[in-house]
């Protein structure tokens, strides 16, 4: 894969010579730790993932209802960022990144555990806002950004996320705290949804051209399976509300059982479903590009552009 998104012309390395390059995603519905080994071959950059580990530690369970994380929560996070310690020695990485988001970011303990994580384990954990998740995201979004004009959707457990592209330059984003475990628990504000709506509608209007909506986050991803799409093949609007009502008629452990779906997606993909039709309904169109990268691959680009400077 070429990178695009950099100015800097690439160095070529030695055949053979490769990195390993660590994410860690801290989210409101699970945790992810993705490994991978970047190779450089004639200017041409590749990306392979070597481990990938994702872990149902719902954060935003505790935040999102008390504002605070439980100390069942902070004991199991912490063994967690210890055993993602220890892969990453394992692996012997040439590099790092954690990164925390709307969960952490939210609550009144988060910080006070990131140094405890940092002092018992050694592991530094970033908090990050909204823009630079979406900063980071929009580095792996690079290639699959289409000409004309694009809303990036990304939905998580406690956000979401928005940028509006026009011919591939980023003009606007908003970030939203509005996200599929927030809405489980019915703490997703009316406002907040009418602030994103009059978000969505006034800035998309500015332009004259039909939007093309571009979905990040796992729940779109799993929805876009279930549709059985090839990669690359745009998803319509009626092919989402189609999986939607079908996962609605299923039972949660009918979702588990029958739909194959993890456990701690089953009950939160319906919520997430609603965001992407709502914002797409509201920007006006009826289809949906999911190109399955995310915040861990983002920071995989960050960290390569970093072993360069």
């Amino acid at each position: 894969m070429t990178i695009l998104f950099s100015n800097t012309p690439i160095i070529t390395k030695p055949k053979g010579e490769h990195l390993k390059l660590a994410a860690i995603d801290i989210g409101s519905n699970a945790i992810r730790l993705q490994i991978t080994t970047v190779t450089v071959f004639k200017g041409q950059v590749s990306f392979k993932r070597l481990e990938y580990v994702r872990f149902p530690l719902r954060l935003g369970l505790d935040v999102f209802s008390t504002g605070s994380l439980s100390e069942e929560s902070q004991r199991k996070f912490i063994k967690l960022m210890h055993t993602f310690k220890l892969l990453l020695e394992l692996y012997e990485v040439d590099d790092s990144y954690a990164c925390a988001t709307s969960a952490m970011r939210n609550s009144d303990n988060g910080r006070q555990l990131t140094q405890i994580v940092k002092d018992k384990v050694g592991l530094e954990i970033h908090i990050i806002d909204g823009e630079k998740e979406a900063e980071m995201i929009n580095m792996a979004l690079a290639n699959f950004i289409p000409d004309g004009l694009c809303l990036h959707i990304d939905v998580g457990g406690g956000s979401t996320e928005l940028n509006l592209f026009h011919k591939k330059v980023k003009i606007k984003s908003k970030s939203f705290n509005i996200g599929s475990v927030r809405m489980l628990q019915g703490k997703d504000e009316p406002a907040v949804w009418e602030e994103m709506k009059s978000w969505v509608q006034s800035t998309c209007r500015k332009y004259p051209e039909h939007v093309t909506a571009l979905g990040t986050g796992g729940n779109i991803n799993k929805i876009y399976s279930l549709a059985r799409k090839k990669p690359g093949k745009l998803m319509s609007l009626a092919k989402i509300k189609e999986i939607k009502a079908i996962i609605e008629r299923h039972s949660i452990e009918e979702r588990i059982h029958v739909l194959q779906l993890n456990a701690d997606r089953a009950d939160v993909i319906v919520p997430a479903s609603d965001i992407y039709i709502k914002v797409m309904e509201w920007a006006r169109t009826k289809s949906i590009l999911v190109p399955d990268v995310g915040l861990k691959d983002g920071v995989m680009h960050y960290l390569y552009e970093k072993s360069r400077s």
